[in-house]
């Protein structure tokens, strides 16, 4: 089991005994697409991409081609009840590798998937189904099965998209808690005109894209000059593990001691617990009894101690536990009982023996300790009578001040992405037109009722950003048009199904995000479809990005790869291996070269997923030039280090070294080349890049 974005989907229980065939011509080409709905015709667009053959049911034929020319694309249309064994084997179900099950009825989805399963026993089941559970136990009863629910894939895109700001993508890897940031270089930055961009790449951040002209990122990963320095206006996306910042800095710092060490970790706490202090402190009017608390309590403890140590310097005799009492019954309105009752007719010999001022502090603590101990009942009843009003009554949260989300629609798709907004700590505010469950009613602030009016009733000029996701097209650009007439700088986020009418409406609209949810949810069955396990899925400048886990097996495309020539032959990026049983090792280094049982994560879209399973790779195009060494040690260490990072046979290397100048007679990839040459460098070895010679022996 894992998850998309909080959503739980399930893997085959068999999955050891699926092995997917991959660059083959045979019948594994073979896809079944069950439903044409928008989701279905997406998918048979992004399976095309990938060169397979894409049969078709549908119960009829669609009056809606979102995806023009979708007939051209499919070898064989069939009309008719996909849970039909008849319809199923006129579709050459036997041949199929993979069934997309994808119709809008998850009863129809079940039970095509069952009619399946008999007719191929071997073919992989992807289904459109939200029922959690039921998939689960069929995960394990029929093997190779998945499950997926299109709205809620698109979720956690609609919360990442909310947050704004630097914010790309959010997900977790084995407890750990990844983030993908875009950045735009400052001139008071650090990295500003003094870091190379290759040299952001730690043990904890990866960079994925680098340009300088904000209003274009490449494409693709890795299209970006390692040596390119960092300039004001830059643009940098990259990938960090956000819970280890802080102690891979210290990490980074050789030089501390344990004590300094030490002395870190207490300021570290000590600020963030003023920092909570100061955030309490400055929050809505809700906690203003809490305030009101927090002095009174704070006041009758300092009153409390005071009384104590005076009573026990003026009274050696006296121990300090009854100092300590003495105080604590004037402070509770004790003072009549203390020095003789209230008319002072037989006072006692403490009172006798009292200085005036003592008695007078003494009579002072007890008018003060009443006030501040009253306050102390009245706002502990008014929360006891508060609470029990609330168990009767729905509570609901107020609306926030500032830099809050608003969430219009909160259909299933918005409950999801209130929820993950919720995990992300975001302040925000929901508004429907229809009523809500109960059960949702006092998590968020809500305005039911008209959504134009109810725009009216929040300032959008403080918001941070408007999220619509209705389930109507029109209707969702409708109130995006309208709030941003009302606050043209609030960032809009728009839900539509169609890509087409995602693509218009972006270009005519650049200051709206506009995301389809059946391009988006289609990406996600299609990478499953091929047996891949998706993990996450984010979006950013008009791309999916998927957080794709590889299980090496014999005959894969990725076997005996380094992950050099996976990341940079391929267009992936490596963030997670792990050998057998062994620890995971996060942002892995590209010397590691793959095998048989070894786990890998990347992140990927749907063109490297395709590349991949051709086993299609970019061109090595670059060749190392080896000119001179700078000391003789430098021959042994420098061969190891051009067999390790080039993947070249040892006695290569050594003969390469034992011979200079001369050039490597193996092509990289850039990126690659010029990791081995500042490695060389390092080794005190002088080289250089040149293009690739292809009659170079």
């Amino acid at each position: 089991m894992y998850t998309i974005g909080g959503i739980y989907c399930m893997l085959p229980s068999s999955e050891s005994n699926y092995q997917p065939v991959k660059n083959s011509q045979t019948k594994l080409d073979r896809f079944l697409v069950c439903g044409l709905g928008s989701l279905g015709q997406h998918c048979v667009a992004i399976l095309k991409e990938y060169g397979v053959v894409v049969n078709a049911i549908d119960q009829e034929e669609p009056k809606n081609w979102q995806v023009p020319n979708l007939l051209d694309l499919l070898e064989q249309l069939l009309i008719g009840d996909c849970r039909q064994s008849s319809i199923l084997e006129q579709a050459n179900i036997s041949q199929c590798r993979t069934i997309l099950l994808v119709t809008g009825n998850e009863r129809v989805n079940i039970e095509a998937a069952f009619a399946a399963r008999l007719l191929n026993p071997q073919v992989r089941l992807v289904v459109r189904s939200d029922k959690q559970n039921l998939n689960e136990l069929l995960s394990q009863n029929l093997g190779n099965f998945i499950a997926f629910e299109p709205n809620q894939i698109s979720a956690s895109g609609f919360a990442i998209a909310a947050l704004g700001d630097e914010n790309l993508g959010c997900f977790q890897l084995e407890g750990h808690q990844l983030r993908v940031v875009k950045h735009q270089i400052k001139p008071s930055d650090q990295w500003s005109n003094k870091w190379r961009v290759c040299e952001l790449n730690t043990l904890y951040r990866r960079v994925l894209n680098h340009t300088n002209n904000p209003s274009c990122l490449p494409q693709e990963f890795h299209q970006w000059e390692p040596e390119a320095r960092l300039q004001s206006g830059d643009i940098v996306i990259y990938l960090e593990v956000t819970e280890q910042l802080k102690i891979k800095q210290l990490n980074n710092q050789p030089r501390y001691n344990w004590q300094q060490l030490r002395q870190e970790i207490v300021l570290g706490t000590w600020n963030n617990l003023k920092q909570k202090i100061v955030n309490l402190w400055q929050t809505s009017d809700r906690y203003q009894s809490l305030r009101v608390a927090i002095i009174c309590g704070i006041t009758v403890f300092f009153l409390w101690c005071f009384g104590t140590v005076i009573y026990s310097l003026n009274y050696p005799e006296t121990n300090i536990i009854e100092a300590f009492y003495a105080t604590a019954m004037l402070l509770l309105g004790g003072y009549g009982d203390l020095f003789g009752g209230i008319n002072f007719k037989t006072p006692p010999e403490l009172a006798e023996r009292m200085p005036g001022w003592l008695r007078l502090f003494s009579l002072g603590l007890t008018v003060i300790g009443i006030g501040f101990v009253g306050v102390l009942y009245a706002l502990l009843t008014n929360a006891l009578l508060s609470s029990r009003f609330q168990f009767f009554n729905n509570y609901q949260p107020s609306i926030p001040k500032n830099n809050y989300v608003v969430l219009i629609g909160l259909n299933r798709v918005g409950q999801r992405v209130a929820a993950l907004l919720q995990e992300f700590k975001q302040p925000l505010v929901g508004i429907s037109s229809t009523a809500i469950n109960a059960d949702f009613l006092n998590k968020i602030p809500l305005i039911i009722g008209n959504i134009s009016d109810a725009l009216g009733k929040i300032n959008l000029a403080n918001t941070k950003s408007i999220v619509v996701v209705t389930d109507d097209d029109m209707e969702n650009l409708e109130i995006a048009l309208m709030a941003h007439v009302q606050s043209p700088n609030t960032h809009v986020v728009i839900r539509t199904y169609d890509r087409y009418f995602s693509d218009n409406v972006a270009r005519l609209f650049p200051y709206a995000q506009v995301l389809c949810t059946s391009a988006i949810s289609a990406e996600v069955f299609a990478a499953a479809a091929f047996g891949e396990n998706i993990l996450s899925v984010f979006h950013f400048d008009t791309k999916t990005i998927l957080v794709v886990e590889y299980m090496i097996e014999v005959g894969d495309t990725l076997n005996e790869l380094l992950l050099a020539e996976v990341a940079y032959g391929y267009g992936v990026v490596p963030i997670l291996y792990q050998k057998s049983q062994r620890p995971v090792k996060l942002m892995p280094t590209d010397d590691t070269r793959l095998a048989v049982g070894d786990r890998l994560i990347v992140l990927a879209n749907s063109n490297s997923l395709q590349r991949i399973e051709r086993g299609e790779m970019f061109p090595r195009t670059w060749q190392i030039q080896v000119e001179k060494v700078l000391a003789q040690d430098a021959i042994f260490d420098g061969a190891n280090e051009i067999s390790l990072i080039s993947g070249c046979k040892m006695s290569t290397a050594r003969k390469l070294m034992n011979n200079l100048p001369g050039q490597l007679p193996i092509a990289l990839y850039k990126q690659q080349a010029l990791y081995l040459v500042r490695r060389l460098s390092k080794l005190r070895v002088t080289a250089r890049l040149k293009p690739f010679a292809q009659d170079t022996e």
